[in-house]
């Protein structure tokens, strides 16, 4: 790879009316790493001319559909590096097996897929491939949930006993996707959504901290999921209690129906010796309790953090980082992990630890498929 290049990016979605495309492309660009040079932004072929001029990228590289890009930009000496993945779930799966059999890889928004069995296809054809597939898991990005992972994985609050994570949002208090908005529409559809509401959507982010973060990995499950809005055709609300592989338990609730909320993410983790708090909407803070000394507050970009939390900042402590920038930190880490294998140190397509993978990805989908067989068995199942 030329030295200084920045890699070229095409991305599969993001278009008019999209929340999380924007939120993508920022991101990956903000270091200086990544440019977006191509992309099939939407599915009609106006709209991702209209998103490519936006973009200010070469107009005969917004293309109609995914599979023009892919086919196209394999052939040019100037291709794109990678493709990222902003779509709805149900396109997920295409898009990066697509991707992936012409040797491109891939940078996804979560979840991996629709579905588990899904996710267990991508990973084979991930593993068969070897090639880097990156997922945007957000909160592993963010600099004091590195700092309170590395603490638990240096058994720092002791043994871990009791763990507890919520994830709460108000936005789907009413019936909106009735009224034609976009990104409720698609979210509560089974057949673009995939099978699960609340808990393939936000549900998967809280399972995913909870195991990122204390290290454990679930063993069991007993969850129950609510419709609660009538009508509603995927839930919108999820409690859970949950076993950890070291004998701890917990318990996990979801809700888009948490009216007054607007992300409300909070993860603790209590070990014989203390615990470790953090809320996403304060993300630059940690809260250490002790259990027989004073409580510490743990601040972003401070000289006492870990190398992992260190290497997450950008800006001097006081100089609050958030949503994109912790978004920024996975596609650093991609590129890094990218230019390695392209580069042939690392010819199996490995990533980081810190940055979510297929094997995340897979783990968020079994998770959404044991939430439903419990909600369905009204009882405990193995994970």
């Amino acid at each position: 790879m030329a030295e200084g290049r920045k890699l070229r990016m095409g991305m599969v979605g993001g278009g008019r009316g999209a929340f999380i495309g924007p939120v993508h492309r920022i991101a990956a660009e903000m270091d200086g790493k990544i440019e977006l040079v191509a992309g099939a932004f939407s599915q009609s072929a106006e709209r991702s001319r209209e998103a490519g001029v936006k973009f200010h990228i070469d107009p005969a590289r917004a293309y109609a559909n995914y599979r023009q890009m892919i086919e196209a930009e394999r052939k040019r000496a100037d291709g794109i590096d990678f493709v990222a993945i902003v779509t709805p779930n149900y396109l997920h799966l295409p898009i990066a097996l697509a991707a992936i059999e012409a040797g491109i890889p891939v940078m996804s928004d979560k979840p991996t897929t629709a579905t588990y069995e899904e996710a267990l296809e991508l990973q084979a054809a991930v593993a068969k491939a070897r090639l880097p597939y990156g997922l945007t898991h957000t909160y592993a990005g963010y600099q004091m949930v590195r700092e309170a992972r590395a603490m638990c994985a240096a058994g720092k609050v002791g043994k871990i006993r009791k763990v507890a994570v919520e994830y709460f949002q108000g936005w789907l208090s009413r019936p909106i996707e009735a009224s034609g908005q976009k990104q409720a529409e698609w979210r509560t559809d089974p057949a673009r959504n995939g099978p699960g509401g609340a808990i393939g959507d936000i549900g998967t982010h809280a399972f995913h901290l909870l195991e990122y973060v204390s290290g454990l990995e679930v063993t069991a499950i007993n969850a129950t999921l609510r419709s609660v809005v009538p009508g509603r055709k995927l839930d919108d609300d999820c409690n859970a209690f949950v076993r950890m592989n070291n004998g701890a338990a917990g318990t996990l609730a979801c809700s888009q129906v948490a009216a007054g909320e607007m992300n409300e993410l909070t993860l603790r983790i209590y070990g014989e010796e203390g615990s470790v708090e953090w809320r996403q909407q304060d993300p630059n803070r940690l809260f250490v309790k002790w259990l027989d000394r004073p409580e510490e507050i743990h601040h972003a970009a401070t000289s006492y953090l870990g190398s992992d939390a260190k290497a997450a900042a950008r800006t001097p402590a006081g100089h609050p980082e958030g949503y994109l920038e912790a978004f920024a930190v996975l596609y650093r880490e991609f590129a890094d992990a990218l230019i390695g294998w392209k580069e042939g140190k690392d010819r199996r397509g490995s990533l980081p630890a810190t940055l979510p993978g297929i094997r995340a990805g897979v783990r968020g989908m079994r998770f959404m498929e044991r939430v439903i067989e419990s909600n369905r068995r009204e009882g405990w199942v193995e994970f």
